[in-house]
Order: C-alpha cells, then sequence, then structure tokens
C-alpha cells in the first residue's frame, strides 16, 4: 500500500471578511445619516444579497473591492422597491431586514433562493408580530416568501426559546422604532456583533450581566436617529477554522493567520480545538475596538476526544461541521449535543455531516440534537454531497488532506456564499 503524502499548511495568510460584521455594517449604514464607511467588507454572495436588498429601496451603496461606502438615509429614508427584495441564499438578510421593513411606511415581500424558501422564519414572525407588525408567510408554511405590511411598533420583552442571533437581531433592529425599551432574553448569549454595533452607530443597546443560570437580557432603546459609522470588518473566525482544521491535522504544519475576529461570543471553536488538545497560540493585535482581532499560530497536533454542549453550541455553531471532521480524525470519542440549530441552517448540517464522514469511514452516530463521533479511524476517499451549503463544501476540503485517496465534492463553487477565495487561500498554504 502507498503512503500517504501529506502536504503541510505553511506560512502566513489573511481570510475574508466577517460575514456577519458586513451584513451588519451595509444595514445599519443604510438606515443611519450620513456616509458609512466600510474596511474589509466580504464580497461574499450572502452580503452582496443584503448590498442588493438596500440598493432596491434607493440606498447608494458603492463597492471597490472589500471597500464600501453607504450613503445612509436615515431610519425613515428608505424608499418602497419596485420589485420583491431577493435575500438570496442568506437567512442573515431575511430575518435581519425582517425588523427593519416591519416599521416602514411601505409594504414589502422578500424571498430568497430555495433554500431560503425552505428554513424557519416563524421564529422572527412570532416576536415581530407581538411588537405589532404585520409580517406574514405568503404560502402559510413559516417560510419565505414573507409579505410585510409596514406599520408602528412596540416594545417588547421577549423570552427567545432559541440562543439564535438572527432572531435576537431582528427583535433588536425592529426596537430602534418601537414606541419604547425593547429587551431581548436568551438561553445563552449568542454572538452579540448587533449589539456592538449598535452602538457604534449611536444607538442605545445594554446587555445585563448575568449570573450561573440566569438568562442574559438585551435591550435596546427607541432611536431618534443613527449616525454614520467608520467599520473595520476583522476576518471571520468562521472561515478561518477550515484553515486552522486543515493545520491541526496535517502532519508538519505551522500556519500563522492574522486579523482574525476573536469576539467572545464566537470564540468556541478556539475553547472547544484547546480542549481536544489542539496547539494553539493567540496573539492579540487589537482589543480596544468593538470587535477584538488576534493573530492564531496553529501547529499539527495529536487531538483527542471531547465534549461540546451548552453555551458553547451558540458560541461556535458555525463551526460545528468543521468540528465534527476534526473530532473524526481525533483519537477517542467527541459528544455533541445541544446543537438542534444545525438542522436548519443551509442543509441539515447534522445529518449531512453523519452521511458524509461515514463515506470516509468514520464512526458517527447521529442523534436528534447532534452526534456521537468515535474518532481515530483512517479516512478514505469519498464522493460527498454539498447539498449546496458552503461550510459543509470547505469542510469537506479540508478532510480530503488527510484522506486516503480523492474526494469529491458536488457544487463546491457554494462557498462563494462566505469564502470567494477559499480555494486561491488552500492551495497558497499548501503550495511545496
Amino acid at each position: 500500500m502507498t503512503k500517504k503524502v501529506y502536504t503541510p499548511l505553511h506560512g502566513s495568510m489573511t481570510v475574508s471578511g466577517d460575514k456577519s460584521i458586513s451584513h451588519r455594517a451595509a444595514m445599519l449604514g443604510s438606515i443611519a445619516l450620513g456616509t458609512t464607511e466600510i474596511d474589509g467588507f466580504l464580497p461574499g454572495a450572502d452580503c452582496l444579497s443584503t448590498i442588493g436588498c438596500f440598493r432596491a429601496m434607493g440606498i447608494e451603496i458603492n463597492r471597490d473591492g472589500t471597500h464600501v461606502t453607504v450613503t445612509g438615509r436615515g431610519l425613515h429614508g428608505l424608499r418602497k422597491p419596485d420589485q420583491i427584495l431577493d435575500c438570496g441564499n442568506s437567512g442573515t438578510t431575511t430575518r435581519l431586514i425582517s425588523g427593519i421593513l416591519s416599521a416602514q411606511a411601505f409594504d414589502t415581500v422578500l424571498t430568497g433562493d430555495a433554500s431560503i424558501r425552505k428554513r424557519p422564519m416563524g421564529r422572527i414572525i412570532r416576536p415581530l408580530t407581538e411588537m405589532g407588525a404585520d409580517i406574514r408567510s405568503e404560502h402559510g408554511d413559516g417560510c419565505a416568501p414573507l409579505k410585510i405590511h409596514g406599520q408602528p411598533l412596540r416594545g417588547i420583552r421577549y423570552d427567545s426559546p432559541v440562543a439564535s442571533a438572527q432572531v435576537k437581531s431582528a427583535i433588536l433592529l425592529a426596537g430602534l422604532y418601537a414606541d419604547s425599551d425593547t429587551t431581548v432574553t436568551e438561553p445563552y448569549l449568542s454572538r452579540d456583533h448587533t449589539e456592538r454595533m449598535l452602538n457604534e452607530f449611536g444607538a442605545s443597546c445594554a446587555v445585563r450581566a448575568c449570573k450561573d443560570g440566569e438568562r442574559p437580557e438585551i435591550t435596546v432603546s427607541p432611536a431618534s436617529e443613527l449616525h454614520a459609522a467608520r467599520i473595520s470588518v476583522p476576518g471571520d473566525l468562521s472561515s478561518a477554522a477550515f484553515f486552522i482544521a486543515g493545520a491541526l491535522l496535517v502532519p508538519g504544519s505551522d500556519l500563522l493567520i492574522k486579523n482574525v475576529g476573536i469576539n467572545p461570543t464566537r470564540s468556541g471553536i478556539l475553547d472547544i480545538l484547546m480542549a481536544m488538545g489542539a496547539n494553539l497560540e493567540i496573539l492579540p493585535e487589537n482589543t480596544n475596538s468593538a470587535e477584538p482581532t488576534a493573530s492564531i499560530r496553529i501547529r499539527s497536533s495529536a487531538l483527542h476526544g471531547t465534549e461540546i454542549g451548552g453555551s458553547l453550541i451558540p458560541r461556535s455553531i458555525d463551526e460545528l461541521p468543521v468540528i465534527a471532521a476534526v473530532a473524526a480524525a481525533a483519537e477517542g470519542t467527541t459528544v455533541i449535543r445541544d446543537a438542534g440549530e444545525l438542522k436548519v441552517k443551509e442543509s441539515n448540517r447534522i445529518r449531512v455531516m453523519t452521511e458524509g464522514l461515514r463515506k470516509m469511514g468514520a464512526d458517527v452516530t447521529e442523534t436528534g440534537e447532534g452526534m456521537i463521533i468515535r474518532g481515530g479511524k483512517p479516512l478514505t476517499g469519498a464522493s460527498i454531497d454539498s447539498h449546496k451549503d458552503h461550510r459543509i463544501a470547505m469542510t469537506f476540503s479540508i478532510l480530503s488532506l488527510i484522506a486516503d485517496g480523492p474526494v469529491t465534492i458536488s457544487d463546491p463553487d457554494c462557498v462563494n456564499i462566505s469564502a470567494p477565495s477559499f480555494y486561491e487561500d488552500l492551495k497558497k498554504v499548501t503550495a511545496v
């Protein structure tokens, strides 16, 4: 049998701008007064969907590579679009923009691609309706297309059953237009980019520190206006995750990733990997900005299984597919629980990861809310169905680096949703 020849990941690199922050910067810039400058914007398909929706409502947005200028018209400056707003494949666009549109003085219809039209929107319809919004699923199935009849909103207290930044953000954005304070609580604190950026644009948004066992509580006050800001978008930790995983798994790797966002509500993957024995060195760069950043040095490591659940899940939800892949190559058993949110992403990521890993020879059991991965088995080549899910395609691209045999991935270009330069970047750091 021919011995596997590994190509280590080495050198230094940067990754594409943070998708979550790019979305929010474009949205808040559009409803603020003045010109917002965004550096490091992610020109991925999802974020371009957000730009397209606001351009359709009369906002001037210019993009030169990763530099974007948004000439905002204020909280009430959006214009009725001439067409249905197309959110593409972007759940973030669909859910967050619904909060803003619920308070406008015009009607809109939101739709998207086949995937978006299957993703659950009832989780935002319920709280927005409680605020007085008139938002309905056109087909009555709780999914897009959504018909929104803009009208005045009232402040509420909403105890969200899920820790979801998209649900929370939709409510907080609607709360800018409400007649009184709006408060959201969550089982665990989800990513807080919206809260941080609202304050950068001049809104009043406060997070109540909670004791163990208490629900985080976030309150936004009605705003008279927002004001333009300058936003520097750091590298996306979710995109960096794939290169971190590759460098950990491929023997002889030593990789430095610069300017990565390490927001503590997003950095669960780093905690998980270090608990698995990862050799990671976090070199803080800018800890005084709204979004802290660091360089991360990764060296190949002998990894072992761990348990992942509870508050770690919202802090690592987008990275769980690649974490599962790492667990398949690690020694011992990894248990992922409390991760039911993975079922309602671009694909059912629990099922898709389980099927894909099994095809490669891994020992994986799908559970109701996660997976049990008994690691350490040799991984073989396989034909993988990405289900047009960008994170699935990138995950199995990384596993191909250690597989004994070729890995073929369907619809590989779906990575353009969040990381258009992924394959080019991977080629650079694995060049001999």
